[in-house]
């Protein structure tokens, strides 16, 4: 059973920083595709960024040079650093795996998901 857990969301003023982690656990032999999501109220869950397994990144054109996405394949781990935020930014991040090969396997995996508010 694969597990995904986030860490790292909050509220923030405009302008600052958070970083969002987000760690897979279980018997896992590779993930293709590691990304973020994000559904504010009302609104559809949308793309953030997603990295392969390749070093291939896709970013949403509204986090373009203030977001960047990483993984450490090692610990089956994506981040998300999120700079000079906006309010425009708050909503729920979800944490997305793509073709998650385990022994059971292949599928996709959400994370239960994190806050980011971003507010004076």
């Amino acid at each position: 059973q694969v597990q995904l857990v986030e860490s790292g969301g909050g509220l923030v003023q405009p302008g600052g920083s958070l970083r969002l982690s987000c760690a897979a656990s279980g018997t896992i032999f590779s993930i293709n595709v590691m990304g973020w999501y994000r559904q504010a109220p009302g609104k559809q869950r949308e793309l953030v960024a997603a990295l392969t397994s390749g070093i291939r990144t896709n970013y949403a054109d509204s986090v373009k040079g203030r977001f960047t996405i990483s993984r450490d394949n090692a610990k089956n781990t994506v981040y998300l650093q999120m700079n000079s935020l906006k309010p425009e930014d708050t909503a729920v991040y979800y944490c997305n795996c793509k073709s998650v090969l385990t022994p059971q396997g292949l599928r996709d995996y959400w994370g239960q998901g994190t806050q980011v508010t971003v507010s004076s």
